[in-house]
């Protein structure tokens, strides 16, 4: 059995996370995605601090707008 690890974006704007998350969609990817809304939250669920959930087999996603 294959265990798919989830997927985390880190994203303080919604728009991007929208358009992220139908992007993902339409590739049909049964991965669970989290998303936080800046680097010290991110960091906190990596590490499990604070209400985060665990995070094993957690894949960062980058998506860097120029």
């Amino acid at each position: 059995m294959t265990t798919l690890g989830r997927i985390l974006i880190v994203e303080d704007d919604p728009n991007d996370v929208e358009l992220t998350m139908t992007a993902l969609a339409d590739y049909n990817l049964a991965n669970e995605v989290v998303v936080t809304r800046d680097g010290q939250q991110a960091l906190d669920y990596l590490y499990c601090r604070g209400n985060s959930a665990p995070a094993p087999a957690t894949i960062p996603l980058s998506c860097c707008s120029i």
